[in-house]
């Protein structure tokens, strides 16, 4: 496809030298440690929000809540300072641990928007309904799952959007030990 430009490099560096260029970034990552540990990071965050255009869309790999909501609520508070929408979504993959990823989904209201920027970015809903064909023929999406897939059981909803203490730290102690590590 003539519309397609593969870029093989630091993904980081790619992302930061761009402004006001993507309509939609997806970075699905690995684990955020060693390499990946920059995708993780808020500074990469910053440089997606500055390369998004108005009504823009970050879709990142965001791991599980069963393991990870350490990380989980860091990146969503992080996220927050930065963006109109910050929702946290996840599937079912039965090869993944636990049997699902997470995905941070953060957006930016349309340019024109001056208040409700949260409702003008929101991606909770699905924008367009499918074609009655298209819908027929998909065998996991509908726009019945696509809106449960933001729906988070109680105790998981409570510590990434209320900002409940996370009572063991997962992800982010690997995170910290990997990078003292390094040095």
């Amino acid at each position: 496809d003539s519309r397609v430009t593969l870029y093989c490099g630091d993904g980081a560096a790619f992302v930061k030298s761009k402004e006001a260029y993507f309509d939609v970034i997806i970075c699905d990552s690995s684990d955020p440690v060693g390499p990946a540990a920059s995708l993780f990071a808020a500074e990469f965050y910053e440089a997606m929000r500055k390369a998004l255009r108005p009504g823009g869309k970050v879709c990142t790999q965001a791991e599980t809540t069963w393991l990870d909501l350490d990380l989980i609520q860091h990146l969503a508070i992080s996220a927050r300072k930065r963006y109109d929408s910050v929702e946290y979504a996840y599937t079912q993959i039965p090869t993944y641990p636990c049997g699902m990823i997470g995905f941070l989904i953060c957006s930016l209201a349309p340019g024109d928007c001056k208040e409700k920027k949260f409702e003008a970015a929101t991606c909770k809903k699905p924008r367009r309904t499918l074609e009655e064909k298209m819908a027929k023929e998909l065998k996991y999406y509908s726009e019945e799952m696509h809106s449960a897939s933001f729906v988070l059981p109680a105790f998981a909803r409570r510590i990434v959007y209320e900002g409940a203490k996370v009572e063991k730290l997962n992800k982010l102690a690997i995170m910290r030990e990997a990078a003292e590590n390094e040095k």
